[in-house]
């Protein structure tokens, strides 16, 4: 059973969840449907401590065991996320290319949507070909400060 807790992030108040020593979930709400329990195991503590460094500028990389549950074809689209270099953007057709599928930019553009570890495997590194920020599970204002935020201090 999923062990989940709240991090009060300056994006709002963002779950956290693991299960059996990985981390699962992180999703912008406070809200779980499946069975948990509240509890703030040491994993979901070392991850809201790489969160708040991140927030304040200070982490560039997150090094915690993952375990998102999803599809062969998310579980490739989430794995090339986790390349994204810290400050970047690609694009979904990027993407889609170097998981040799170059004409699923929107099957990437689904599987963005459905990644269920925010932030961490980064999907709020992709925008749209034309350059424009497109489509975020967490909005559009979260993503903008994400971009932001990783922009100021890669410099």
């Amino acid at each position: 059973m999923e062990r989940i807790c709240f991090y009060h992030s300056p994006i709002g108040i963002l779950t956290l969840a693991e299960e059996g020593g990985f981390l699962t979930r992180l999703i912008y709400q406070q809200a779980v449907v499946t069975p948990h329990i509240v509890e703030k195991t040491p994993l979901l503590r070392q991850a809201e401590g790489q969160l708040e460094a991140y927030f304040k500028g200070e982490r560039k990389e997150f090094d915690l065991p993952l375990n998102p549950r999803g599809t062969e074809f998310q579980q490739r689209v989430w794995q090339a996320l986790l390349q994204i270099p810290y400050g970047k953007t690609v694009t979904y057709g990027d993407i889609a290319k170097q998981i040799a599928n170059p004409k699923g930019c929107r099957a990437v553009g689904s599987a963005n949507n459905k990644n269920p570890i925010s932030i961490i495997i980064p999907c709020h590194r992709v925008i749209g070909t034309n350059g424009k920020l497109v489509g975020y599970g967490g909005g559009l204002n979260n993503k903008t400060f994400l971009l932001n935020l990783e922009a100021k201090n890669s410099q």
